[in-house]
């Protein structure tokens, strides 16, 4: 009688086992399409990194992945539209740092990051670089700053938008060498770079994926790189801060969120996907190759990430009085 009841008990753990495994299958995600919404227009930093792990995303888990670009707004178009969307798990976020860290500093949203998304994990990191049109005359850190000192916005700088990583580095720049700087927005790095290549500005803290290319073949003359130290990528591009600006520091980066009304054992299963592509061997090398780090996190570090961001940059949003445009 002892060993029918301990079988039974068993026979129960099993199918108790095998019920929780199909709901888990059932609720992640509920259609066979999986939409990865970027902010930012295609043949950007987002964009490359967006449609590098959507690939392997989709081989994972075995459904496709496509990749859905929603320019506009710094960003913040996608943000509201993910906020607002999907909550079964059929669409997820490459989430950047200006709609989830800058823009609530800036203006009113229509969506609040911290509370109408919910985080998943960290994406992938990396310094901007300062790049300018190779036939524009200045050739280090050091002309570029005496020439923004001529006079008010007498050197313009492009940005992804208003409240975008580039943009609050260029004003964080601007905060360091004591001179204002002329502020042109766009709907992402490749339209940017575009004009820049047409020398319709002066200066780009660029992603690497969107710059390197252009340095390469002698088009764009480097400056300087963001970050405290000088990347592998680009071993002889000085930081800013070893040209005379110790401890400046602005990092880009991109995370992963959806909607926070999606049901927690969808989010959690996201995070596992998320990091397991992130920790690929192949994705993490495929990343380093465009100038980008892979930065999966559990989804409590990525919110203390983001708060720790948000402190930051707001600060200088308040010091620089910036506001949305």
């Amino acid at each position: 009688m002892k060993k029918r009841h301990l079988l039974r008990l068993a026979l129960l753990g099993v199918a108790a086992s095998l019920a929780t495994a199909s709901v888990l299958a059932q609720d992640f995600p509920v259609k066979k399409t999986v939409t990865m919404v970027v902010g930012f227009a295609p043949g950007g930093a987002a964009d490359a990194a967006a449609r590098l792990m959507a690939k392997k995303l989709g081989e994972n888990i075995g459904q496709t992945v496509v990749v859905d670009n929603k320019a506009g707004a710094g960003g913040n178009i996608a943000h509201q539209l993910v906020a607002n969307g999907p909550t079964d798990g059929s669409t997820i976020l490459l989430g950047s740092i200006g709609p989830l860290t800058i823009a609530p500093h800036m203006m009113k949203l229509p969506y609040d990051p911290f509370k109408d998304l919910a985080p998943l994990s960290g994406g992938v990191h990396f310094p901007n670089v300062l790049v300018v049109n190779a036939g524009a005359g200045i050739k280090t850190l050091a002309d570029f700053v005496a020439a923004a000192r001529k006079g008010k916005d007498a050197v313009s700088y492009a940005s992804t938008g208003s409240g975008s990583a580039s943009h609050l580095t260029g004003e964080l720049f601007a905060l360091q060498i004591k001179a204002d700087m002329l502020h042109v927005p766009y709907k992402g790095g490749a339209p940017a770079m575009q004009d820049l290549l047409a020398n319709r500005f002066t200066g780009y803290f660029a992603a690497p994926p969107t710059a390197l290319p252009h340095i390469e073949t002698g088009k764009l003359t480097p400056l300087a790189t963001t970050g405290l130290t000088r990347p592998a990528y680009m071993p002889n591009i000085p930081t800013v801060a070893e040209s005379g600006y110790p401890g400046f520091e602005a990092l880009n980066w991109y995370a992963f969120v959806a909607s926070a009304k999606t049901p927690a054992p969808i989010l959690d299963r996201w995070n596992q996907e998320i990091v397991k592509v992130l920790r690929d061997p192949e994705v993490r090398d495929a990343l380093g190759k465009l100038g980008l780090t892979a930065h999966p996190t559990s989804r409590a570090e990525l919110t203390d990430f983001m708060t720790k961001e948000s402190t930051k940059w707001g600060t200088i949003v308040r010091e620089r009085k910036i506001t949305g445009e």
